[in-house]
């Protein structure tokens, strides 16, 4: 395995169309693209192999809930000897504006607790990862848990769905060692 493309999410119908879910929804939408399914249960997530870009890459869904995705993105890499600088991580960041994209080559978790802990479980802050945004008006009466884990609107969904090819493009740009012209693309 070269490289471990992990989608941020929590499982379960309850948590389906949430905007903390956007990681597995592209992974999704990847996976559909591809005529492929995330189905095979293995690493305390369920994942599937791929080729992209030349590259035999595990897509992976945590099924551990977001607080804990570092133990599934830890096993799976230690299991194929995958180093942190080849594990992208795709999630949600509620500082960006819907649909905005932001890829990072390494650094802190910014308060993304599923960051958090893969950073934890990892032991440093040195895998890519592309953020996607998730709106930055939320109401401030409102918790932020209560925010991310609200279900998108239509409106919401519509920004993100047409942004999935750019993600996409934007994976296959990293996995080809090219996360300096993803960068410019797309940030």
């Amino acid at each position: 395995m070269d490289f471990l493309v992990v989608g941020l999410g929590n499982p379960g119908k309850k948590y389906e169309n949430t905007r903390h879910n956007i990681g597995w929804m592209v992974l999704d939408y990847i996976a559909s693209h591809e005529g492929i399914r995330i189905n095979r249960l293995r690493f305390q997530a369920t994942c599937a192999e791929i080729q992209l870009s030349g590259k035999q890459v595990l897509l992976l869904k945590p099924q551990t809930f977001m607080n804990n995705s570092g133990e599934a993105v830890r096993a799976a890499s230690d299991y194929y000897r995958i180093p942190s600088e080849r594990v992208l991580v795709i999630c949600d960041d509620i500082s960006l504006p819907c649909a905005k994209l932001r890829i990072r080559a390494k650094g802190s978790s910014g308060g993304h607790k599923g960051l958090k802990s893969i950073i934890t479980y990892l032991g440093n802050e040195n895998f890519p990862r592309i953020k996607v945004g998730i709106s930055d008006r939320i109401n401030p009466e409102m918790l932020l848990s209560d925010w991310v884990l609200g279900n998108l609107t239509e409106q919401e969904r519509s920004a993100l769905q047409n942004r999935y090819p750019d993600i996409s493009d934007a994976i296959q740009k990293i996995i080809e060692g090219n996360i300096e012209q993803a960068m410019c693309r797309y940030n």
